[in-house]
């Protein structure tokens, strides 16, 4: 905690930051391109805590090596690891010419080229992420910081209470004392009946030990979206271009007012168990809705129309791409739960809908 002040101070204090203030003088959304209201999810960002180099590369203690007798003993190696699918390389169109945010460098559309990779069915669960840390005593960003970013929606009303800031702009947005993987709303909540749940409040830091430590990595962003794709061509969703196709719901998302009132009538307010949903064509669930989900890649907006051979993005930068959107998206906010749509966070964020799922090479 003392080092997170620190940090704090030493990037121009909490309100800098973050862009916090006292909730009760919270500023209204601004408008996002188009007239839609960005959910803001890319204005929960920590300050570097790291460097470059420790980004890159997670620290070798957390990897399945230096791991080898504990994960022997942790029970059914499928279990653990999750089941994975492969995606059979090939060409497909990246992005789109129709984006829905253009800010966020959703265009141009472009062909790509991916070699064939194995990719989870499903985000990594709540169940998974305890096998790894009960293996590692891997202890995550948002525990160390003290604190990480829930939605004021799904918190109770005495968490609410001890509360008082909120994100400039968005204030539906609280940075709570004590949030963090096991405690998803904060002290007072716990995940004994969420481990089919998307682990959450996740950074990408963390999200990459996991990966070492199940010998596997994060996809690319040109993977992630060529598997969202699920084998169709230049559609908005993994099933298609109608969100409900026959009143049916194929996503974990937001209906009705954002942020006052979510029906739920999907059947979820919150995260909803992996797999709640049907797969798209190449048997991957979840693609887009749930939990937002990391990548590998470092964000830009600039991409050429030249077609490209398994890209990976810039070799450094300031933040990192998301994918998928999740169970807060609603086309009037944050109509980022297309294939083609994006957003970025720092490394070290975590949120109580920021996620992932793994890739690899090779199956587990």
């Amino acid at each position: 905690m003392a080092l997170y002040f620190a940090l704090l101070l030493m990037f121009g204090g909490v309100n800098e930051v973050f862009g916090l203030q006292g909730s009760s003088g919270a500023e209204q959304g601004s408008e996002g391109p188009e007239g839609a209201t960005s959910c803001s999810c890319d204005k929960l960002n920590r300050a570097a805590a790291a460097g470059v180099d420790a980004i890159r590369d997670p620290a070798h203690k957390y990897s399945s090596e230096a791991n080898i007798k504990v994960t022997e003993t942790q029970g059914d190696e499928e279990e653990i690891h999750g089941q994975m699918v492969l995606i059979s390389g090939g060409v497909f169109l990246m992005g789109t010419d129709n984006p829905g945010i253009p800010a966020d460098g959703e265009g141009p559309q472009r062909l790509v080229h991916v070699d064939s990779f194995y990719m989870d069915i499903h985000e990594v669960t709540n169940g998974q992420f305890q096998s790894f840390v009960s293996a590692t005593g891997y202890i995550t960003e948002a525990e160390k910081f003290g604190d990480s970013f829930v939605f004021e929606g799904i918190l109770s009303e005495s968490v609410k209470g001890c509360t008082t800031q909120a994100v400039a702009a968005v204030p539906w947005w609280l940075p709570v004392k004590g949030a963090n993987w096991t405690y998803p709303e904060g002290p007072d909540s716990n995940i004994t009946d969420r481990l089919d749940h998307p682990v959450v409040h996740v950074s990408w830091i963390d999200a990459a030990a996991y990966c070492s430590w199940a010998n596997k990595r994060l996809p690319t962003e040109a993977e992630w979206e060529y598997a969202c794709r699920g084998g169709l061509k230049d559609r908005l969703y993994p099933w298609g271009n109608k969100l409900n196709p026959k009143g049916q719901h194929y996503a974990n998302l937001w209906q009705g007012e954002f942020p006052i009132h979510n029906s739920g009538e999907d059947g979820y307010i919150g995260t909803s168990p992996v797999m709640s949903f049907p797969a798209n064509g190449f048997g991957l669930f979840d693609m887009v809705g749930n939990a937002w989900e990391w990548t590998a890649d470092w964000w830009t907006v600039h991409h050429t129309r030249d077609q490209l051979n398994n890209p990976m993005g810039p070799q450094s930068g300031l933040n990192k791409v998301k994918k998928g959107g999740s169970y807060m998206c609603h086309k009037s906010y944050c109509y980022r739960y297309r294939c083609a749509a994006r957003s970025y966070n720092t490394p070290q964020s975590s949120a109580s809908n920021l996620g992932f799922r793994c890739a690899s090479q090779e199956k587990w």
